[in-house]
């Protein structure tokens, strides 16, 4: 019912509402970028275009997240639900959790009150202006 860019400016409006971090803010908007190329591989290429501006959690979590969010569809297509157990040791776990679950799974609502773009283009600005980091 709503487009990707909706999707992605629900998902870092929902995430900015609950108190997440700069970096998380962004990388929620920027989670679901990667599907213009690889729509099964889309966390790993979004991840990787994110990744020497953010923080390296929130890198993770955009990584990882379709193995949480297969919590809510994997059991359709025959794939375990439960993916994201793989992951339990990482210190990011709570954080990846809470995306797929709170965040990403929840913006799909046409009657949300989303905030548009332009709100958060001074949190994209101040992200991507940083000095890239190298390495991991």
């Amino acid at each position: 019912q709503i487009d990707q860019l909706e999707h992605c400016l629900q998902t870092a409006t929902r995430a900015e509402r609950a108190g997440a971090d700069i970096d998380m803010v962004v990388a929620s908007l920027c989670h679901d970028m990667g599907k213009a190329i690889s729509n099964a591989n889309h966390p790993a290429i979004a991840a990787e275009m994110i990744r020497p501006w953010v923080s390296p959690d929130a890198y993770w979590v955009v990584k990882v997240h379709q193995d949480f969010q297969g919590l809510h569809y994997y059991a359709r297509m025959g794939l375990d639900p439960m993916m994201r157990r793989k992951h339990q040791d990482h210190p990011a776990y709570e954080l990846a959790a809470r995306f797929a679950d709170e965040w990403d799974q929840t913006a799909f609502d046409p009657e949300y009150d989303t905030l548009p773009l332009e709100h958060f283009e001074p949190m994209v600005r101040e992200v991507f202006s940083r000095p890239p980091r190298r390495g991991g």
